[in-house]
């Protein structure tokens, strides 16, 4: 089963492949089955051009695994990875030539 533990929208700058993004979709994911445990956090521009047009991209994406080992999850290990969110998903958000405005939230945090 898959969760995402922390999902937002934000304003954002990118432009990739020759498309302007202005929005950006940030999430840490849990994975879970079979006795294995997996997070990962990702981040998706996207063309922002109406506050109703939440459309998301599949070509300005990244992710990057953070922890994959046998058990469960973890509040105490997701409360620590949300801690850290902001500077990892800014490392993504420089490989795509990108940066998230963390001051201009699109919409309501959402805690799965």
């Amino acid at each position: 089963m898959t969760f995402d533990v922390y999902k937002r929208y934000y304003g954002a700058e990118c432009v990739f492949n020759e498309v302007e993004r202005k929005g950006a979709v940030v999430t840490l994911t849990v994975t879970s089955e079979g006795g294995e445990v997996k997070y990962e956090y990702t981040l998706s521009f996207f063309p922002h051009t109406d506050p109703e047009d939440f459309g998301i991209s599949y070509d300005a994406y990244a992710s990057r695994q953070i922890y994959a080992a046998k058990g469960r999850r973890s509040k105490k290990r997701e409360a620590a990875y949300i801690g850290m969110l902001r500077q990892e998903i800014d490392k993504l958000a420089e490989s795509l030539g990108g940066t998230v405005d963390w001051d201009n939230p699109l919409g309501p945090e959402v805690f799965g």
